[in-house]
């Protein structure tokens, strides 16, 4: 007898629908065949002991399974509850007539529970798209998958359970969930708040810049200046998930299984903080089995790269495209995905191998050469992509201890709100463009028109310091967010100066363009 059971298979962070065909005959073969990987394969001993502790017996006949469409790479243990459902539905050991209106997916444990999957948002995403009345998952999962609406979600605990759900014998109550009322109710925490930053203005100034126009930043200071403690607190002043980003920001981090179990919808933007000795594949994904890297993990929120020159050079290049695009693409012998990137680079790094280059009161003991080496670790093209170059110094002592409590975290994140309520309705016609860093050359042309007063000022330091042409994009993109800050329509002579202050390592003039745009 003919059977046919739904499941999905997740390729990039999107999923297409599986059918899992039966076909049980006389003969004593089992074979799984549609391209399926080891784990597919060792399906077999989980379902037949499976099936024997739920008080079911694997039946002795020719099973052959496929797996359509046979072009498409199977793989996981997901396809265990699929699999058996479709293998007792055509021994006839169980009536199921409405198999057809679920999709169901699951993976075995030896005494017929049934374990939690990944990617179970994208799945429901598609069993909706698909048309399916239902979905059949573990209890672990339902909520996750339930928040897409219009869809039936069934938590199950046990293939005996779920055996008996699909013949009619017991009744399973829908998982639900409010996505819209969750999302509204959902209250951001931070353990971190700019309140307890002490002085370092000129670095809160352009963190605030840099989260109200999604631009790219880098922090250059000696040892224990405060670099990581203050992008720590970056995620405390960044405007809230949109719904369409929360959702997904989810489908990421599900097919990554870097979800809790009965989870919902992220509700924060995630901060991503890898260790220098990060592995190319480890950061932008793919792999035997792909999944997504850090900077697709990072999607919606921010990468943060402490120790920026320490990285290897090969895993700091292959961010120059998805720092572009904002998708990274990822082609391997076997497949090909695609991963959205669309996170904000926040990176920190010491002026030079003994951290005390530029220091007011320490002397830098690196040989002659040295600085500019180390500098040199990170590409030109990589750093005209950084927005915003800004240096910082430790604060001193005797401030440090008798300043008052700097400015919360709430009233800085107000402001990056009305910039970004500003963009918003700037580019609302607009196809992925959300704020001013994702502005191309038509929107700049239109949004961000130079004075003769204001070109004249961006001409003379472009001569000045060199800088190329992407760098002169950049700095009229972070001008712009600055007026947007002050409420402005035009860009005017002070928000392209301080933009131009934050070029501060372009083609090597460390430490020379901040001091000239604050003489």
């Amino acid at each position: 007898m003919l059977v046919k059971t739904y499941g999905a298979a997740v390729q990039g962070i999107d999923a297409i629908v599986i059918t899992v065909e039966v076909a049980v005959g006389r003969g004593y073969q089992y074979c799984i065949v549609g391209l399926p990987d080891a784990a597919v394969k060792e399906s077999q001993e989980r379902v037949r002991l499976a099936l024997l502790n739920s008080g079911r017996e694997l039946p002795r006949h020719n099973v052959v399974i496929n797996l359509s469409p046979a072009d498409v790479r199977k793989e996981g243990a997901a396809y265990d509850l699929p699999i058996a459902v479709a293998v007792m539905a055509g021994a006839e050991k169980i009536k199921a007539p409405e198999l057809d209106r679920y999709m169901i997916m699951g993976e075995l444990s030896l005494d017929g529970s049934v374990l939690p999957i990944r990617g179970a948002l994208p799945m429901a995403i598609a069993a909706r798209a698909a048309g399916f009345k239902g979905m059949i998952l573990p209890r672990a999962n339902a909520t996750e998958a339930a928040v897409v609406n219009n869809l039936e979600v069934y938590a199950v605990d046990t293939l005996s359970q779920v055996l008996d759900f699909v013949s009619g014998a017991v009744e399973i109550e829908p998982t639900v969930v409010n996505t819209r009322e969750e999302f509204a109710r959902a209250s951001c925490h931070y353990d971190f708040d700019f309140s307890e930053v002490k002085g370092q203005e000129n670095v809160k100034r352009a963190f605030e810049v840099a989260c109200a126009g999604g631009h790219n930043i880098l922090l250059v200071g000696p040892p224990g200046s405060g670099k990581s403690m203050m992008a720590k607190r970056l995620p405390s002043i960044m405007p809230p998930l949109t719904l369409a980003e929360a959702l997904e920001t989810t489908k990421i981090h599900s097919v990554a299984g870097r979800l809790k179990a009965g989870s919902r919808l992220m509700t924060q933007r995630p901060f991503r903080s890898p260790h220098h000795t990060i592995s190319p594949v480890a950061l932008v994904g793919g792999g035997s089995n792909p999944a997504p890297g850090e900077i697709s993990l990072a999607h919606n929120g921010i990468l943060f790269l402490d120790e920026f020159p320490e990285f290897s050079r090969t895993v700091l290049e292959v961010m120059r495209q998805p720092l572009e695009d904002r998708v990274i693409s990822v082609a391997r012998a076997r497949y090909r995905v695609d991963y959205p990137a669309g996170f904000m680079l926040v990176a920190s790094m010491n002026p030079c191998p003994c951290g005390y280059y530029n220091h007011p009161t320490k002397e830098c003991t690196c040989a002659p050469g040295q600085v500019g080496k180390y500098l040199g670790r990170i590409s030109g093209p990589l750093l005209d992509r950084i927005d915003i170059q800004v240096e910082i110094l430790p604060v001193d002592i005797d401030e440090l201890s008798g300043r008052p409590t700097g400015e919360p975290s709430e009233a800085i994140r107000s402001r990056v709100v009305r910039a970004r309520e500003i963009q918003t309705m700037r580019f609302a016609g607009e196809k992925d463009v959300h704020c001013n860093a994702q502005m191309n050359s038509r929107l700049m042309a239109r949004w961000c028109a130079l004075t003769p007063e204001c070109a004249a000022i961006l001409k003379k330091a472009m001569v000045k310091y060199d800088m190329s042409a992407r760098a002169y994009d950049r700095i009229i993109k972070v001008a712009r967010t600055i007026a947007d800050l002050d409420s402005s329509d035009a860009i005017e002579p002070r928000h392209i100066s301080e933009a131009i202050g934050y070029r501060n390592l372009d083609r090597g003039n460390w430490g020379k363009i901040s001091a000239d745009t604050t003489a």
